[in-house]
């Protein structure tokens, strides 16, 4: 029997954070010029969002503090990841009001895909009506605008959001795979295109491939000597077909698993200063997965240096241990990054992956391990665990903390690296 065909929305909260912070103010983000950022992180301040009446005056999102032109006067609004999840989940409950949680997936914290096939009958609705009642729940019950993309698989529900949404006036786009070869297969730049970066888009030029039509003129043989595997999707997308479905996404279960963290810090940091830091990680790192009962028998780690005055360094290292123990992790960690780490430049941006996790049941060590040792320290971290759990996480601190340069303190009231009050 073949196979229904589905439908799908892709709904979108424009300019989440700043919407959010105007809500929280009374605010039209239509009418209000806003700003979230950072101010404490200097003039180069990233803006985390801006508002809709910003961006139409020419601004453009995720912009520096400095690169907003002198003569606009704007509000400031500090990052409040706590208040954003928050809205996230009051959004989340409309969409349940209507539709099974099998049917919904988070994309992001202000974006998430519907699959609203077997509901557009039960509630008597076009695709189009039904977003628009869902769009006008979410304004009605948080303030918050919305736009969306219908399509009738995810990959066009979400160009039809990205794109066609845009040049239509009621923001609601819609796209077939007839209509998406009518109307986007000449657009420009391929860029806009979801999975399109620039270093794709690169190796595309030389090509001389500009838009999706090139992509699915192309003969296929060239684009899989060029991206291996990943043309196969690419090919796929350039004739508006996707095989993925809610229900691939929800039974999904990834084959090998990874923790990890980065952070951008505060100020160009010395290479002592950014060992710290890095520590810091680390021990992060550990009680993050001893609290989640899982091991690791590798670790990656990256550096990027202050306005990329060089390549950003790192590397890898396989472990002969598989642990959570952080007085063992630990050693990897500064060994990697003494040996790949250049001493000399400053350097703004690290990061650390805790590669091959699998449950603690798997653990092990070699002959030189002194067991005892371990044991004690596992219990000893698991006492911390427990009064961070109570108490917050800085009411325990390490001396390693309190070093000038270190940042842990601080981030431990950040969610998702940012403000989370």
């Amino acid at each position: 029997m073949e196979e229904k065909r589905r439908t799908y929305l892709c709904i979108d909260m424009k300019s989440f954070f700043a919407s959010v912070e105007c809500a929280e103010r009374g605010l039209n983000p239509f009418e209000t010029n806003l700003v979230v950022a950072d101010e404490s992180r200097g003039k180069n301040a990233l803006c985390l969002a801006i508002t809709p009446k910003m961006k139409s005056l020419g601004i453009r999102n995720r912009c520096r503090m400095s690169e907003i032109p002198k003569n606009i006067k704007y509000q400031v609004a500090m990052p409040r990841m706590k208040k954003y999840i928050e809205y996230n989940g009051d959004i989340y409950e409309i969409y349940r009001k209507y539709i099974d949680r099998d049917d919904i997936h988070t994309y992001s914290i202000d974006e998430a895909f519907i699959d609203c096939t077997d509901y557009l009958p039960i509630y008597k609705k076009t695709p189009k009506e039904f977003a628009k009642y869902l769009i006008n729940e979410i304004a009605e019950k948080t303030h918050i605008p919305a736009t969306a993309g219908i399509g009738t698989n995810l990959y066009l529900a979400k160009i039809a959001l990205d794109i066609t949404a845009k040049k239509v006036p009621d923001h609601i786009g819609y796209l077939d795979e007839e209509l998406f070869r009518e109307t986007l297969w000449t657009h420009r730049p391929i860029t806009d295109f979801w999975g399109i970066a620039t270093g794709t888009a690169n190796r595309l030029a030389k090509l001389s491939i500009y838009d999706m039509r090139g992509v699915a003129n192309c003969p296929p043989e060239l684009l899989y000597k060029k991206f291996g595997i990943n043309a196969e999707l690419l090919i796929d997308h350039s004739w508006g077909r996707e095989s993925c479905t809610m229900k691939d996404i929800k039974s999904y279960k990834s084959k090998s698993k990874s923790i990890s963290s980065s952070q951008i810090l505060f100020k160009d940091y010395s290479f002592n200063e950014a060992a710290i830091v890095m520590a810091e990680m680390a021990l992060a790192g550990c009680h993050r997965m001893m609290s989640e009962h899982v091991i690791t028998n590798g670790i990656s780690i990256y550096v990027g240096y202050s306005k990329d005055i060089i390549p950003p360094t790192g590397g890898t290292a396989k472990m002969s241990e598989s642990t959570h123990v952080y007085s063992i992790i630990s050693r990897y960690v500064d060994k990697l990054f003494r040996e790949t780490t250049n001493p000399t430049v400053p350097i703004r941006r690290l990061g650390i992956c805790f590669n091959h996790i699998m449950d603690e049941g798997c653990e092990g060590y070699d002959l030189f391990t002194d067991f005892e040792k371990v044991e004690r320290e596992k219990k000893l971290e698991h006492t911390v665990l427990d009064i961070k759990g109570k108490f917050g996480k800085n009411a325990m601190l390490r001396a390693i903390d309190l070093q000038e340069g270190a940042t842990q303190i601080t981030r431990n009231k950040y969610i998702g690296g940012h403000n989370g009050e």
